[in-house]
């Protein structure tokens, strides 16, 4: 690469979402040089941060992105990642993680719940309009209850996260990521923002680092471990290129939708989103407590049926049970970044059965049966596609030496519950994996890695040498 930005590090991490800022800070307090490579900017302070504008332009695509069959996905491409427009929810990751896969993070999760002073919001700031939407389900024996939040209300001078802050926390309540990534800069590590990451460097068999463009230059950074960090669908994206055929071959969404009501009372676009939700593992859906910003209420409608914009003006009266599937890993990521991925028949059938519940929820809240829609479906979480057991092992390694990946692709099935506190805790599980292991030596010095991913001798060696000849 002729005329390229160079640049070493001990660690290169790619992506400052939560697994990246995870895995950034243990490392670089840990003594280690660490490179974050963010593909989006830093735009906290930013005068359209948290707005629709600027919402459009962080947004992969301007938020335009769509599966083959008609999922529209949000992906945050920007210093903080998912965490930037995510409703602050949080949940310990699901007990088949450990039973099923043998991964325990409770020790993790633990510490990081208790630094981040993850609780439930005060019951005044729940929002009255959600509680009531709560009671309404609990008077049909469901089982709602505050939820977690990454959100310190006592942070910020004036406490003002309505829904409007899926598009970015104005008021600084709402933790973010991108505040893991200034402790790892404290503690010495490097940002570089506008990055695009092409592929990973491997030479004798061994990661040595990536190649990529910033602001249009191309450059280069030697490391000696490299942590792939990118997301559901750019972690699945860098990894095929880089050699790994099998990278989102498969993928996890957890389709969404809301259904609305009109409750001839004042609504919960003033309410914090997502305060109060309600599992129903059985079914295989969460239920919670949200309505889109006032903007995208009409737009969401208009999707689902054109005279339905007519409603906009319920808005500050409406009710909204969202709805999540966990659904089933199939679908694709495809090399050009194109997504198919829709629902199977029987996804299509349990969201159906939790439709009708949200709709007997909305009419024992006091809504009108005629007024009563649901939105388009939306796909949420990206997740599942370099999984445990197929491209990673349970340390997050991958067949080749020195290559990790760290962020919601390596589940490796849906959580069916909010992500993040799984994610950050996969990432500091992981730097302690590495801050005790020492560098990784070249293939021919050390034994195939133990990992559950390696098919055989034959399809590591060609998958080494495709990566040598990048």
């Amino acid at each position: 690469m002729s005329g390229a930005l160079t640049h070493t590090a001990d660690v290169v991490v790619v992506g400052s979402g939560p697994g990246g800022a995870a895995v950034a800070r243990q490392l670089a307090r840990g003594g280690r040089r660490v490179l974050v490579l963010e593909r989006g900017r830093d735009w906290r302070g930013h005068p359209l941060y948290g707005t629709y504008p600027g919402a459009l332009l962080y947004a992969d695509r301007r938020a335009l992105l769509f599966t083959d069959e008609g999922l529209n996905v949000v992906r945050p491409l920007m210093v903080g990642g998912a965490t930037s427009m995510y409703c602050g929810c949080s949940a310990p990751p699901p007990a088949w993680l450990e039973g099923r896969w043998g991964v325990d993070l409770g020790a993790h999760v633990a510490r990081i719940a208790a630094e981040l002073e993850v609780a439930p919001l005060a019951p005044e700031l729940r929002g009255a309009a959600s509680t009531r939407l709560a009671e309404a389900g609990r008077a049909l024996g469901m089982p709602w209850e505050p939820q977690d939040k990454f959100m310190r209300p006592a942070r910020a001078q004036r406490f003002r996260c309505g829904a409007h802050c899926m598009l970015g926390c104005r008021c600084g309540a709402k933790w973010n990521a991108a505040e893991w990534v200034d402790d790892a800069r404290a503690a010495g590590a490097e940002l570089w923002t506008r990055a695009h990451v092409q592929r990973v460097v491997v030479q004798d068999g061994v990661a040595r680092g990536v190649v990529g463009r910033r602001a249009g230059r191309p450059f280069r950074v030697h490391a000696e471990q490299v942590v792939v960090a990118a997301g559901g669908i750019g972690s699945a994206l860098l990894l095929r290129r880089s050699g790994f055929e099998e990278a989102g071959r498969g993928m996890a969404m957890d389709t969404t939708l809301m259904v609305y009501g009109d409750s001839a009372a004042d609504g919960m676009g003033g309410d914090p989103p997502m305060t109060w939700s309600a599992p129903d593992d059985d079914l295989g859906v969460l239920y919670s407590t949200l309505i889109d910003p006032w903007l995208m209420y009409p737009i969401m409608l208009a999707l689902k049926r054109p005279a339905a914009a007519l409603g906009w003006h319920r808005w500050g009266r409406t009710l909204g049970v969202m709805i999540k599937v966990r659904d089933e890993v199939s679908g694709e990521v495809r090399p050009d970044g194109g997504l198919a991925k829709g629902l199977t028949s029987g996804e299509r059938t349990r969201l159906e059965a939790a439709e009708e519940q949200a709709r007997r929820i909305l009419l024992e809240a006091g809504c009108r049966k005629d007024t009563l829609i649901s939105t388009p479906l939306r796909g949420t979480h990206p997740s599942a596609t370099a999984r445990l057991g197929t491209l990673v092992d349970t340390d997050l390694a991958t067949r080749v030496p020195g290559l990790h990946v760290c962020d919601a692709s390596v589940f490796p099935e849906a959580l069916g519950r909010p992500t993040v506190l799984t994610i950050l805790a996969f990432g500091e599980r992981l730097a302690e994996h590495l801050l005790r292991a020492g560098a990784p030596q070249s293939s021919t010095d050390t034994p195939a890695p133990k990992n559950q991913c390696v098919k055989s001798a034959t399809a590591g060696a060609k998958t080494t040498a495709e990566f040598g000849r990048n």
